[in-house]
């Protein structure tokens, strides 16, 4: 990182202020000292024109539909590594070698199985409960049943908890999903892969014999390597702020699974079958469109446009192909993947989409795809959460190994009631 000088005009005065240069993208104005030197601080609602922090670990431009993890590109990622290669590249910023990934994957698939109690936990739960609800009580849970990882200054306990983190996380989401299924849970086994075992917990009864099918878990596995990161997102930024007053990892994962669980950030491919199914068939595609470019009309292409690509999203690439796989292995046709398949055409055809840059993003057909594999929608952003669990452990473990970090405290435009004098009841 380099620095070069800039000032900001204050009324009459004049701020000289830092302009920090990255490696790749725009710069930033180091605003730390503005309040001190000035009593003014910066407004801006919801950070679109913050930097937040200094970061290493994912770069993107949503312009140019670029997204890198520690330089690599995210293509090149899903097609040629796995999931857990990503997950030691993030972590510890270079890719493994041949006995690092063996290390690593031995030691994330030998930490997946939970406490016993934490079935018992588990019945605390109504039946119906939604899966992100138990994902963020239990993973909160585990900073009590394992004590010797907490300690957020201790190197090594910091590894141990994102290890136990990564391996369990898999374990607590499909621990959920039989548990609203009535169905007793499924224990992991060590001679899977970290996809596989996934889809064995989900899907597994005792009563026969479960195959995974190989098609399967490398789709599932591709869709955790496209969500493991995205920079400083809300989830992302609500781990690091929580993790900034120095609680454990446990619950700093905890707050970035209740942030992902907002519609606007977790719920989207669920939104996007809901829209695929309202549509029904390509032939009544041009209705919706011209309804989605009527302002006056609430209805919406979900699936299209992101708050950060501005360009068609990489991963929506990936994940096109990917659903051909799926499906082509099922031997069926899903009649909204033709509507799904359709809508992109006309859509991406429309000056209307193509000049506001309303290209589809990841969560166009993820939806389709876990759907076929047989999840419900309530279980899509609990597979969100288990992918990016990663990328908030590698935002978190970066934060907290700078020696710069400061506890969260952003600052406000205060609009309310002047100071006031307090009145009795009797006087009001």
């Amino acid at each position: 990182m380099t620095q070069a000088n800039g000032s900001v005009q204050i009324g009459e005065r004049t701020v000289d202020l830092p302009i920090m240069k990255g490696t790749m993208g725009a710069d930033v104005i180091d605003m730390r000292t503005l309040a001190t030197q000035t009593g003014v601080y910066s407004f801006d609602p919801g950070f679109l024109s913050t930097a937040s922090c200094e970061s290493r670990i994912t770069y993107l431009d949503g312009a140019a539909g670029i997204l890198l993890h520690r330089g690599y590109p995210i293509e090149q990622l899903a097609e040629k590594g796995d999931y857990l290669e990503v997950c030691y590249l993030l972590l510890y910023g270079e890719l493994p070698t041949a006995a690092q990934k063996a290390d690593f994957d031995y030691r994330v698939t030998h930490h997946t199985m939970v406490h016993e109690q934490m079935a018992r936990f588990f019945q605390g739960f109504r039946r119906d409960a939604h899966p992100m609800s138990i994902m963020v009580a239990s993973v909160g849970a585990l900073s009590a049943f394992y004590h010797d990882s907490t300690d957020i200054n201790d190197p090594m306990q910091r590894m141990i908890a994102s290890m136990r983190l990564i391996a369990k996380a898999p374990t607590l989401a499909a621990m959920a999903y039989k548990y609203s299924l009535g169905q007793p849970f499924v224990y992991p086994r060590n001679d899977l892969d970290y996809a596989s075992n996934f889809l064995r917990m989900c899907f597994a009864v005792p009563a026969e014999e479960y195959v995974v099918n190989p098609v399967f878990a490398r789709a599932l596995d591709r869709i955790f390597i496209l969500h493991a990161d995205l920079a400083q997102v809300a989830s992302t930024s609500t781990v690091r702020l929580a993790g900034s007053s120095g609680a454990d990892p446990f619950a700093c994962i905890a707050a970035g699974i209740a942030s992902l669980w907002g519609p606007a950030h977790g719920g989207a491919n669920e939104a996007v079958l809901k829209m695929l199914s309202e549509i029904g068939a390509p032939e009544r595609i041009p209705h919706f469109i011209s309804r989605a470019k009527d302002k006056s009309d609430p209805f919406r292409l979900m699936g299209f446009g992101h708050r950060i690509f501005k360009n068609y999203d990489p991963r929506a690439k990936i994940m096109q192909r990917t659903a051909h796989d799926v499906f082509e292995q099922l031997g069926v046709s899903d009649p909204l993947l033709d509507v799904a398949h359709e809508l992109e055409r006309v859509a991406l055809s429309d000056d209307y989409f193509v000049k506001r840059r309303l290209f589809p993003n990841v969560d166009f057909y993820s939806g389709l795809i876990l759907r076929a594999m047989g999840f419900p929608t309530s279980m899509f952003p609990a597979l969100f959460a288990v992918a990016r669990t990663v990328g908030w452990l590698a935002q978190w473990k970066e934060m907290i190994e700078d020696p710069n970090y400061r506890m969260g405290h952003p600052s406000q435009l205060y609009t309310g009631a002047e100071q006031r004098d307090y009145t009795p009841v009797s006087m009001r």
